[in-house]
């Protein structure tokens, strides 16, 4: 992650600017009759007067993306989720200090079913510095947000029309690890919620943990678990972390050491137990450092971004282990990787090159796993999160 160099936020900045809108010809009308469509949101590092989030529309057949809208009004909106009924969008403020207080803001916004634009509704603070991750629990009651300047998380319930009411837990890290430059405190890197909606897990790459939290949703209070955390080797960093769609496995991609890790889970007691840890490289890259992992929606393959080699490592699954094997990196045709989403449909991975400003489309081959570029691309300034809403 980046340092935390953010300049102070004013509250009332968070909405003071007006959703700016620049559909192109019959984009208003909305998706024809009967037809899906895909929207594609963009999170990025912004100034509030600049458009911040950004929404495309995916060809599901050649991977083309045309720009329907952009959205204005909150700084720094670097990381996006989606309400399950798809009307509303959740977006962090990635910020040290809002209002004078040290702490980072949670944005909600109502998406436009036509134009796929975004209102306004209302926020919350984040209860830490930097918050860089969040998530909508699978019931749709809750936002979960991961701080990492703070090394904290807090859920945030949802209320009427979307809008966010007052946080109902917020749960400070302690500890250090053996890295003194990255690992003098806790840093929560991300937090997710498992397919029963019982648990959530919080990646700290400070404490080289991935720390484990009952998780209530008719309250959206989070309590520690027992246990209350699985290690990785240390040093490694945890920082994203992706269940597998059986709810038997979750994956942790280590920034520090560019590995990732597999787990068994237990979805009974909320265990999770290391099975292995995989380089996530062909060969040692000086200055390479990983940022986001995702498991297939096929349940297959697993990939995961490397930042300096600036490539997609991609691995098949083993349905019965739940272990990796490497199968190939592919160049995501940019610089620094922060970010990709894989579509719901499993056609498409895009990746967010960060240092080169570029959203880059690659087909997945459902047989093996592997990506080929599309040729498609755009530009987006600073991009980090891809997020898609299926309509």
């Amino acid at each position: 992650m980046n340092s935390l160099r953010f300049a102070s936020l004013c509250a009332a900045a968070l909405f003071a600017a007006v959703v700016s809108l620049t559909p192109p010809a019959n984009a208003a009308d909305g998706p024809a009759a009967g037809k899906r469509r895909t929207l594609v949101y963009i999170g990025s590092y912004s100034p509030a007067e600049q458009e911040g989030i950004h929404c495309y529309e995916l060809n599901s057949e050649t991977g083309k993306l045309t720009k329907l809208s952009g959205t204005r009004g909150v700084k720094n909106p670097s990381f996006l989720a989606i309400h399950p009924n798809k009307r509303y969008l959740y977006a962090v403020s990635e910020v040290a200090d809002t209002g004078g207080k040290p702490t980072g803001a949670v944005s909600a916004f109502a998406i436009d079913p036509k134009s796929g634009g975004l209102k306004p509704l209302n926020w919350q603070s984040s209860g830490g510095g930097g918050p860089c991750y969040l998530v909508v629990d699978r019931r749709g009651g809750a936002v979960l947000v991961a701080n990492y300047g703070g090394g904290s998380v807090e859920s945030i319930p949802i209320g009427k029309e979307g809008r966010l009411n007052k946080p109902a837990s917020f749960i400070q890290h302690k500890g250090s690890s053996v890295n003194p430059a990255r690992q003098k405190g806790p840093h929560a890197h991300s937090i997710n919620v498992d397919p029963s909606n019982r648990f959530a897990v919080a990646a700290d790459l400070g404490l080289d943990k991935v720390l484990i939290y009952r998780f209530d949703s008719s309250t959206g209070k989070l309590k520690p678990n027992d246990p209350a955390f699985a290690k990785v080797e240390p040093g490694g960093g945890p920082r994203h972390f992706a269940f597998h769609p059986t709810g038997r496995f979750g994956y942790t991609n280590n920034e520090i050491t560019s590995s990732v890790t597999a787990f068994d889970f237990d979805a009974k007691a909320g265990k999770l137990t290391p099975l292995q840890t995989i380089s996530t490289l062909p060969k040692p890259h000086k200055g390479n450092s990983t940022a986001e992992v995702q498991v297939h929606p096929s349940g297959k393959f697993l990939y995961c971004s490397n930042r300096g080699h600036d490539s997609i490592a991609m691995f098949r699954i083993d349905q019965k282990t739940g272990k990796l094997t490497a199968i190939g990196h592919e160049s995501t045709q940019g610089r620094t990787p922060r970010n990709f989403g894989i579509d719901p449909a499993g056609k498409f991975l895009l990746a967010a090159n960060q240092s080169t400003n570029n959203i880059v489309v690659f087909r997945i081959d459902g047989r093996s796993g592997k990506l080929k570029a599309t040729g498609h691309s755009v530009k987006v300034p600073r991009p980090v999160c891809v997020k898609f809403l299926v309509q």
